[in-house]
This record gives C-alpha cells, structure tokens and sequence, in this order.
C-alpha cells in the first residue's frame, strides 16, 4: 500500500522534477516535456504500454512516443550490444536488466509489475474441450497436438516455460516430463518473444501457446490457469520456483549463466544513454503511479505499489514516492 495520498505523492514528485505548475493534478502533468521518446519494452508489454502512451502523451501533446517491442533479453542488447539509445526500457524480467545492463547501462531497475504463466488456446484448438490443470501434459504430449514457446536464449518467457517443465515434472510426479515437453516438435515452434506465436495460434498452425495470462486476456483467448505450484506467480513458492534452473546465455560471447525459477516481476529504467531523459523521467512518473498501474491491472498484470527499486542512490527524486528501496526490505 502507498503510505502518501495520491494529490502529496504527485505534488512532491512534480516539484522534485522541476515542474513549477501542473494543468492538471495527474502524473507527469508538467510542463515542458516534448520532443521524442524511445521505448524498448518486452513483447508482452505491448498492449498496456500502449495505452499507457496514449494517456501520457493526452498531458503532451508535443510528445512523440515510439515503442519497439521484442523478447526482453533481445531489447536489453539493442542497447548493451548494439548500442541503440532508447530513453525507457521496460523488461519482463528485473534480471535480465541487472544481469545484462547494470552497472554500465542501467543505474537503477524498478520492479513494478507481475504475471503468471499460462497455456492459452482457441476454440478450435485439439482437444480444447478436454485439456484442463490436471491433464494438460498428457494432452499436450499426444500426436499431432502443436503448441508454441518463446526462446529461452532471448525472451524470459521462454526460459520460464522451461522453468514451468521442470516444476510440471514435480508436480505430476512424472520423471522425464520436462524433456519429453521440450523436445515435442523440437525448434519448429519456437520463436524469439512469445507473442510472434500468437498469429500461428489464431489461424490454427499450433494448438496450444506457453505465454502470460495478461496476453491471453488481451487478446481474448481462452486460459488455461495452471496453478501456483507451476505458474511463478506466488511470492510464498519461490523455494519451490528456485528448484528450477535454465542455463542461458551471457553478456560476453560464449558466456553462460544459469536463470533460477523465481516469482514473475517486470522492471523499468532508464538507460544511461537516453537522449531524452527528461521525458522518460516524467514517464516513469505516470506509468508507477496510481493511475499508470490501474492501466497495467486492467490489462491483467499485478501490481507492485509502491515499485520495489534497486539502485536507489541513483534513482530521481521524482520518482522516489512511488517506490521503495529493495536494499531495505
């Protein structure tokens, strides 16, 4: 729970980022901000950050936003690689921005959001009318039944799903589960971010997607909820989540490191190399506040209110009322 009230967390952070006078009493209502603002974000952001955009840029009109989505791993190394500017990146994983970006790119990484893996499909999907939490491996394993997954290499969700497999194979008490699951149809669905699947999904090329339940809802598909015991949505299993490993790969080339299952949390920042930080920071501003994270719950996605920051010497002023610092917990 915020301990502030809404109208003394948003006084408090316009003053700190330099807004003298606010039109309206709503985050990143300043003055002042315009020009262009780069977002990197994860694929399954897509749609929330979207709207979110759309009501940031409603308070600045003189504001271009261009968004660019991808697997998260993918869009942290258009910046540590590539080198590419962008002035927000959003992630949906907090540790592909620690692991990837901070120190060099990244200062500081604000927890914000949560999920939960799922299973969606279609109506006309093989055997939708059958498969439910307690049979969905053997449903998935049978012939001719297709289903589709992320990349673990370039998109958490993919590495997650894998992660899902391995707790799946605990939960069914069902030795060799995990790799008889990774090894049906092999690479041939297996993408970079898990919504390039979602077009193989609707025109009936697969069955079955490993993806976030807020993308399923999003994209009115039906869900399959797969229980906490598997799906890294609740905080009270992370031991239970950590007895899975996925081994990936690193920031330097044929560097690896080893991901540990763990409760789902999106994270945002803003990279050292934004052209435009000013706009970001007044970004970030609306997109932790109250109103930004009713945007991301009617989208489907938990909230963390106020946003658990890592970093937090070097996180603006202005952003400080709408988080809190992980180092403290």
């Amino acid at each position: 729970m915020l301990k502030l009230s809404t109208t003394v967390m948003v006084c408090a952070a316009l003053a700190a980022a330099g807004c003298h006078k606010a039109r309206t009493s709503a985050p990143g209502g300043g003055e002042g901000i315009g020009g262009k603002l780069v977002i990197f974000h994860a694929g399954s952001l897509s749609v929330p950050l979207r709207r979110v955009s759309q009501a940031f840029q409603a308070r600045h009109p003189g504001l271009v936003v261009e968004a660019e989505a991808a697997g998260s791993r993918d869009t942290a190394r258009k910046v540590c690689d590539l080198h590419r500017a962008c002035d927000v990146l959003a992630s949906a994983d907090y540790k592909v921005v620690a692991n990837l970006l901070v120190p060099r790119y990244a200062k500081f990484n604000a927890r914000f959001a949560t999920n939960e893996l799922a299973i969606v499909y279609a109506g006309k999907s093989k055997f939708a009318a059958e498969i439910d939490a307690n049979n969905w491996p053997e449903v998935l394993l049978r012939p001719g039944v297709r289903f589709g997954r992320a990349d673990g290499n370039r998109d958490p969700c993919g590495y997650r799903t894998e992660m899902l497999f391995q707790l799946a194979e605990k939960r069914f008490a069902q030795p060799g589960l995990a790799a008889r699951l990774e090894a049906k149809d092999g690479s041939r669905f297996i993408r970079p971010k898990e919504t390039d699947l979602l077009a193989l999904l609707e025109a009936g090329e697969i069955d079955y997607l490993f993806i976030y339940r807020s993308v399923g809802m999003q994209h009115h598909l039906k869900v399959l909820r797969l229980g906490d015991r598997v799906n890294l949505a609740n905080p009270a299993l992370a031991g239970l989540y950590a007895s899975a490993a996925v081994r990936v790969t690193g920031k330097a080339p044929g560097e690896h490191l080893t991901r540990t299952g763990e409760p789902i949390v999106y994270s945002v920042t803003i990279p050292t190399t934004a052209a435009n930080p000013a706009a970001a920071q007044a970004y970030l501003l609306f997109l932790l506040s109250p109103e930004g994270q009713k945007i991301m719950a009617d989208c489907g996605q938990g909230a963390i209110a106020p946003a658990l920051a890592d970093g937090w010497d070097d996180l603006p002023p202005a952003l400080r009322p709408f988080c809190r610092d992980a180092a403290a917990r």
